[in-house]
């Protein structure tokens, strides 16, 4: 048994150490809080300039705050490269958020989670999200619960995580 938990544990760090050695470019998750302070907000976005600008794909999805710096970011290095999956359709996204992401190229919106809460929808989409990407950066505070579960299923799919707390 124990044999067993071992080559599972290598196994799992063989495939860590590949995704990280990988040179080509990847599909990013880059997700977080709305709350972030402004100058967490700017080294965000530069993160997500040069994540595109080295060839990455970046997917997030809409909200203010942590999606918006990535958003702003990865338009600017190459609008291209650049997914933004909605939890509800774009009239329920806030309205400052809206002028945004009307200029994004690979919008997905969900309606069909319009009925739904803004946790329960945005645990789906990240969700979806998850299933997209090779590896997620995650922003975000101890008591995130939605994107700490993310987190979770991410790792339990053995994407690459990279988790960083605001507290």
């Amino acid at each position: 048994m124990s044999q067993s938990v071992e080559t599972t544990k290598l196994d799992t760090l063989a495939q860590e150490l590949a995704a990280i050695q990988q040179t080509s470019s990847k599909r990013i998750a880059l997700l977080g809080s709305r709350h972030v302070p402004i100058t967490h907000q700017h080294l965000i976005e530069m993160m997500s300039y040069a994540l595109v600008l080295s060839g990455n794909q970046l997917i997030t999805s809409g909200a203010t705050g942590t999606n918006s710096a990535a958003i702003k970011g990865a338009m600017r290095a190459d609008p291209n490269l650049l997914t933004v999956i909605l939890p509800q359709s774009l009239e329920k996204q806030p309205r400052e958020s809206q002028e945004q992401l009307q200029q994004v190229m690979h919008l997905v919106e969900n309606p069909e989670n319009d009925s739904l809460s803004l946790g329960e929808a945005s645990a789906l989409c990240n969700a979806e999200i998850i299933s997209r990407c090779q590896q997620l950066i995650c922003f975000c505070f101890h008591d995130s619960h939605t994107l700490l579960q993310t987190c979770e299923e991410a790792e339990a799919q053995r994407k690459v995580v990279t988790l960083f707390y605001f507290d």
